[in-house]
């Protein structure tokens, strides 16, 4: 396990919580548009070790109340449920942040109790999958049983697609709506250059673009909202 990166606090990635985030280095995907670009690779370099890291949360017991593990992608690294444990084992809640191309990862630290809220990216429309996550010949079979098994609500879950100009089109967001209608929690938030992505060149939709996909996805994901974009 490499973690590459933490946040001390943060109030908006586990929602309801105070919490750490916590970034693990490499990933699946080879998204255009990642923003977290130096945690892909094998090359991605390990700042905390996992002790440093499980000191430094047992001295913040009673000031935080969560932790947030994301990446890169967290369900490729081999010891995570043993982490996730560790992290259990000092009273903190658990946030996944995840792809869902590893839905037997999902499905077994849920079945397991190790879980309380899982946020899952959903990169784009089914038809558009491979463009948006960079990988040929997707399989995407494993996206799809990993949003249905969140579907089924045993854990607590949101949805939450960036969305991309040169990537998405309305096209993704009648499809994500169908795909995911009902769903609990879903999120449409914006492109922002943070000055890391993988592949430069990439532009936000305006806000009235932006408005369109929302109103596609609306009548059937009653509950989606916009998220960090200005009015």
């Amino acid at each position: 396990m490499k973690v590459c990166g933490l946040q001390k606090t943060t109030l908006l990635d586990f929602p309801g919580h105070v919490a750490a985030t916590v970034f693990l280095g490499g990933c699946n995907f080879r998204c255009p548009f990642c923003h977290n670009s130096g945690l892909i690779g094998s090359e991605a370099k390990s700042e905390y070790s996992k002790e440093e890291l499980l000191n430094f949360l047992s001295r913040r017991k009673g000031i935080l109340e969560g932790v947030c593990i994301t990446g890169g992608e967290p369900t490729l690294s081999e010891d995570l449920e043993s982490f996730i444990r560790n992290i259990r084992e000092l009273g903190y809640l658990i946030k996944l942040d995840t792809n869902g191309y590893r839905p037997d990862v999902l499905k077994r630290l849920a079945a397991n109790g190790l879980l309380d809220y899982v946020a899952m990216d959903i990169k784009a429309g089914r038809d558009n999958y491979s463009a948006a996550a960079g990988v040929k010949d997707i399989k995407i079979s494993e996206i799809e049983e990993s949003a249905e098994f969140l579907l089924e609500g045993s854990v607590p879950y949101e949805f939450r697609t960036t969305a991309v100009k040169g990537i998405h089109s309305i096209r993704d967001f009648m499809d994500i709506g169908e795909w995911l209608a009902g769903c609990s929690h879903y999120y449409l938030q914006n492109y922002a250059d943070s000055g890391q992505v993988l592949c430069s060149g990439f532009q936000p939709f305006s806000k009235g673009e932006l408005d369109q996909f929302f109103n596609v996805l609306k009548p059937l994901i009653p509950n989606a909202l916009l998220r960090g974009i200005d009015n």
